[in-house]
């Protein structure tokens, strides 16, 4: 399922794809993580969760091990092949060592073990997320902009800067993304995740807003490649 926004009525900068057939433990899951501010697509099995790897730029992928058309591992396994960087959180009814150890190998970053707490997983996968970016805290610092993505707080030569909800998710996607360039396309998919019919051009004139509240050169163009922060 396609289309999670966050319930804080701003588009999420982190996106989640939470992997999972029990539709209680599903939804228990996407609304602890839609509550904590990230946009969270949902599959129910091995299949649809490649599909969906394969379409949308994921942050984190939580993802149970059991699913009615295969094994979670698959999934792993599908991610790290296609040289997926994202971090990923297993599910697991198993508390054994091998099943640990199969995962951890197959480049999994961290294990919960059913039955556990939503609090739990949002806050495994916010130190996943901090750790995979090299972040001790849950702030980003990129020259002279600094964000606090917990307080959503921007920064910018140590002048805070007022952005609205979805000024600060694409600045964030920007930040985070470092050194790359990225497409209009990717952006709309981080920012407006689930919305149809947003104009691309609306990336445009969004940067232009963020290059007012910041500097011009805070934020590059190019031709063919998109857009990327600067600082």
């Amino acid at each position: 399922m396609v289309g999670g926004k966050d319930r804080k009525g701003g588009a999420a900068a982190l996106r989640v794809l939470v992997v999972e057939d029990e539709p209680g433990v599903r939804s228990l899951l996407s609304e602890a993580l839609q509550d904590a501010g990230f946009a969270v697509d949902e599959a129910t099995g091995v299949e649809e969760a490649q599909g969906l790897l394969l379409a949308f730029p994921y942050d984190l992928l939580v993802l149970d091990l059991f699913l009615p058309d295969g094994d979670g591992l698959e999934v792993l396994r599908f991610a790290r092949d296609r040289r997926l960087t994202l971090p990923v959180l297993i599910l697991t009814a198993r508390d054994d060592l091998e099943t640990r150890l199969e995962g951890l190998d197959g480049g999994a970053d961290d294990y919960v073990v059913k039955p556990f707490y939503s609090q739990e997983v949002v806050a495994r996968a916010r130190a996943l997320l901090r750790r995979s970016r090299g972040l001790a805290e849950n702030r980003v610092r990129a020259g002279r902009l600094e964000l606090d993505l917990e307080g959503r707080l921007s920064y910018w030569e140590g002048r805070e800067v007022a952005l609205t909800a979805r000024e600060f998710a694409l600045l964030a996607a920007l930040a985070l993304k470092g050194e790359g360039f990225s497409t209009r396309e990717e952006l709309l998919e981080k920012v407006w995740s689930g919305e149809e019919s947003v104009d691309p051009r609306t990336v445009d004139t969004y940067i232009k807003y963020l290059r007012r509240k910041l500097s011009h050169e805070a934020i590059e163009s190019a031709r063919g490649l998109g857009y990327r922060f600067r600082g």
